[in-house]
């Protein structure tokens, strides 16, 4: 098995996987282990660290989630990603990237990166990570199924503490979650790079039509980071139609509105039986800089 440089949340000592033992753990060389679940990920959230007994998303968010993301409407957006990803490790040489997912969720865009960049010829090591246990173990049972799990791997744990050896990564991407710029630097190897998607100005505005009186347009973001030189923007669009309610339900709860909407609002968006949207994102590709 060929996996990213993971690092003990105990000790910040390499994990190895000890491939003979059942079930199959990882053990640093202070003895720390980490069983790896059924499912195939690894839980490397110290019980300390959790905030909640059961932290980031549950089982019925994960499932939502993904009927919403495997009924394709995020296709176009997950497909500039992956070109995006694609063309930077082509400039760049880079035939065997080591490419983390930073707050992957249940693991949509990680495994459709990963089967973009292997149909190119290229030979990725990929992983992913996020808080919800759920999530991650979704993730890892879909790359379990695929085949990929040798080179696919998911883990439960922090983005602000990721459990990755400094300097072993060539790239990141975070879509939609939160910014650690620090502990993103830390993990990318010199002039690697942090690919970020925020929402564009029209994004999601058939949606908002339904949900407000006077709707808003997005304000732009173009964050500038720490130890990071913004090289590149590029804008994914497409038009969606969401025929199933309960897709539309799943759609509005990964969004910011979902937390900031009356209910009149909210079952006013709930009574639709198909909703008509743009869909805008931009991409921000930004290169770790030399000097840190």
């Amino acid at each position: 098995m060929i996996h990213i440089a993971w690092k003990c949340p105990n000790c910040g000592a390499r994990l190895t996987p000890q491939l003979t033992e059942k079930p199959y753990v990882l053990r640093c060389e202070a003895g720390h282990s980490f069983d790896v679940a059924k499912q195939g990920y690894v839980n490397l959230l110290l019980p300390q660290k959790r905030g909640a007994a059961l932290p980031g998303d549950s089982a019925e968010m994960v499932r939502a989630r993904t009927a919403f993301l495997d009924g394709g409407y995020y296709r176009a957006f997950s497909d500039g990603v992956n070109a995006l990803v694609l063309d930077t490790l082509l400039k760049t040489n880079t035939a065997s990237p080591h490419l983390l997912d930073a707050g992957c969720g249940e693991g949509y865009y990680t495994a459709r990166l990963h089967g973009a960049l292997c149909a190119e010829g290229l030979s990725p090591v990929c992983a992913g990570f996020d808080l919800s246990r759920d999530a991650a173990a979704h993730a890892a049972k879909r790359a379990k199924a695929a085949g990929t799990s040798e080179t696919l791997s998911f883990a439960v744990a922090s983005l602000f503490e990721m459990p990755v050896a400094d300097g072993t990564a060539d790239g990141i991407i975070n879509l939609f979650a939160p910014v650690a710029a620090a502990e993103f630097a830390r993990v990318l190897r010199p002039g690697g790079f942090l690919l970020m998607a925020v929402p564009a100005e029209e994004h999601l505005w058939g949606m908002k039509e339904v949900l407000y009186e006077t709707p808003y347009k997005n304000e732009i973001r173009r964050d500038m980071l720490e130890g990071f030189t913004l090289t590149r923007v590029r804008r994914v669009t497409d038009r969606i139609t969401v025929t199933d309610p309960d897709h539309i339900r799943a759609l509005f709860a990964m969004t910011p509105y979902y937390w900031k909407t009356s209910p009149s609002d909210r079952d006013r968006l709930y009574a639709q039986q198909s909703l008509t949207t743009d869909i805008a994102f931009d991409l921000l590709l930004y290169q770790k800089d030399a000097v840190q």
